[in-house]
């Protein structure tokens, strides 16, 4: 549906055709990895490795950096894209400019592995002159807030966020009956706004918070303040000194990241069908546990491949594809995973990144045995929310230039929140009405270039939409609110998809109203095939497995290293508890360490 070079529908996840462009877009990510389902009998080979790392994202990427690092090369990743960085990805448009449809900031710089990993690399400009970041704000019918009122405004919102902050530190409770993030801010700013006697001014500071909650939820990850749990909030860990953006963009970060793992390890268009992670000894071989049988002989259910010796045992010598001269020392075979295209995979261990949104769809298939309930809990608990961009390209420039930012304050008041029930704001009448309320701003990325966001379900109402749709809407937003019906429609729109791509199925995570920190802990725990066993079958990485930087890239790329970590342990049990604190390290230290 239209030329490659400008797609009509680009999204995170390309498809086969689309790929050449994206691998250009991300510099060809070092080695992109061999098409697992290149070859037309795939499915007939069997290939057996130490260590079999799901999905390469940043968390598996960092996973095999680290193995290699420590001599352990015998490991393959398997991805279920056509390329290498899962939520981190780029497109090009015209004038060898690049977009980030994924990640776009380094959030912190001091402790932060992702930002030393830019600077060893020189990604990072060592010298970083701000650019003026001037911030206007409109009405609906273009009425332009005087500063001092917004920034007002702001600092009294930053105040009220700080303070749900103070639950999860300082562990005391909030009012009775308020329970979210949304209902405290709005329990706040009901009292600051009951001072303000003008019903126009009340109702344009209103404006003001409402602009600022939307653009809260895409920070966030949600829907509506509402729904994230007040007493979590301050979970997140936040490190100190900002949001850094690499010049040449937060893909450019994939090519020195995979470029040392070696091409014939990164399997690619390889979606994984089933993980059989618990598995016993027969006459016949290697059978699955049934959950059943192991109940009533569970003596012998621990009889475990573990026990399969490592060198000339049967699976090891029908390995097709496995470096023999690996440090790893572990006994192969324990794992197997069965590839969407027939391929099968034998593994000691398997290092599990895959993303939130995908196991809320697919663990109680995914995994066989089934996982413990204490894991499926935590995966239903959490939220993995839609957060979507909207980029809207010019031929020419039409903002002032010393204006980098438009808060768009959308008179909600239009609505009655409080008269339409949950169904009717979900339904598709109401979001084909009100979708593009949800848009807090346009941002100037470059002279040329506008970038909005919009989440939760608005955005997913945004991706059922064609981009020339959506591009009329948002020309239709910025001449009402900039009062110039001369605004010109962009020549090409960009919008993500991340809810619609059947690999990520959302954007990141976040602690819900009920959920705590500990379902977080929950899904980092790995899973063993047997108490005897000294190290893990299954061991899971990712944003969602890190408690304390959960919905960040540094988070991620920490619980890659802290899963290799595990396997490249001694076995004694001590050396295992260290482990186990690694991924909080960096927040431990980081506490003592007060900056302006």
């Amino acid at each position: 549906m239209g030329d490659k070079t400008e797609p009509t529908t680009p999204a995170p996840s390309p498809t086969e055709e689309g790929l050449a462009d994206l691998a250009a877009a991300v510099g060809k990510a070092g080695a992109p990895g061999n098409n697992c389902s290149s070859s037309s009998n795939q499915s007939a080979v069997s290939t057996n490795a130490k260590i079999l790392i799901i999905g390469a994202g940043m968390a598996g990427l960092s996973a095999a950096n680290h193995l290699l690092q420590n001599g352990c090369d015998d490991f393959f990743i398997i991805e279920a894209r056509g390329r290498v960085g899962g939520r981190i990805v780029s497109i090009p448009l015209s004038n060898n400019q690049k977009i980030e449809l994924g990640a776009n900031w380094i959030h912190g710089v001091l402790g932060n592995p992702i930002f030393e990993f830019a600077m060893q690399h020189g990604l990072v400009s060592v010298v970083n002159v701000p650019k003026p970041h001037k911030v206007v704000a409109t009405t609906e019918d273009g009425h332009q807030v005087p500063f001092s009122i917004l920034q007002e405004i702001y600092e009294a919102y930053v105040c009220f966020l700080r303070r749900c902050d103070e639950y999860f530190l300082c562990q005391y409770s909030p009012p009775p009956d308020i329970h979210s993030v949304g209902e405290h801010i709005n329990y706040e700013i009901e009292i600051y706004l009951s001072s303000v006697q003008d019903p126009k001014e009340k109702r344009l500071k209103q404006s003001i918070f409402n602009c600022l909650l939307k653009r809260e939820t895409c920070i966030t990850g949600c829907n509506n303040m509402n729904e994230v749990d007040l007493l979590e909030l301050g979970s997140y860990t936040e490190l100190q000194g900002g949001n850094i953006v690499l010049p040449s963009g937060y893909s450019s970060i994939l090519r020195p990241l995979s470029g040392q793992i070696p091409q014939k390890s990164i399997l690619t268009k390889c979606p994984v069908k089933k993980i059989h992670w618990k598995r016993k000894k027969t006459f016949t071989g290697l059978e699955t546990v049934d959950e059943h049988s192991e109940n009533e002989d569970s003596d012998d259910s621990e009889k475990t491949v573990t026990e399969v010796p490592t060198a000339g045992g049967a699976l090891r010598g029908a390995s097709v594809e496995s470096n023999s001269s690996s440090n790893c020392d572990y006994p192969a075979g324990n794992v197997r995973v069965d590839c969407e295209d027939g391929r099968v995979f034998h593994a000691a261990h398997v290092i599990c990144t895959i993303p939130l949104g995908v196991l809320k769809h697919t663990h109680k298939t995914l995994f066989d045995p089934e996982l413990p309930q204490f894991k499926q809990e935590s995966i239903e608990n959490l939220m993995f929310g839609t957060v979507d961009k909207i980029y809207l390209e010019y031929e020419r420039p039409f903002l002032s230039a010393d204006i980098s930012e438009v808060m768009l304050l959308w008179n909600d008041d239009k609505r009655d929140m409080h008269t339409c029930t949950e169904e009717e704001l979900a339904s598709e009448a109401y979001l084909s009405k009100n979708w593009y309320k949800k848009i807090y701003s346009f941002a100037k990325v470059t002279d040329t270039l506008l970038l909005g966001w919009v989440s939760g379900r608005e955005a997913e109402y945004m991706e059922t939409l064609s981009h020339e749709a959506v591009a009329e809407k948002c020309t239709e937003i910025l001449r009402s609110f900039l009062q110039d019906p001369y605004v010109p429609k962009p020549k090409r729109c960009v919008c993500t998809s991340w809810k619609s791509q059947e690999f990520t199925g959302g954007a990141y995570t976040s602690i819900p109203v009920g959920a705590t920190q500990e379902d977080i802990e929950n899904l980092a725990q790995p899973l063993y095939a047997t108490p005897q066993a000294m190290k893990p079958a299954i061991l899971f990485a990712g944003e969602h497995t890190h408690s304390s930087f959960y919905s960040t890239v540094h988070g991620a790329y920490l619980s890659g290293r802290t899963a290799a970590q595990y396997l490249l342990a001694n076995d004694e049990p001590d050396e295992m508890i260290i482990m186990e604190s690694d991924g909080s390290d960096l927040s431990a230290w980081i506490q003592g360490i007060a900056l302006d």
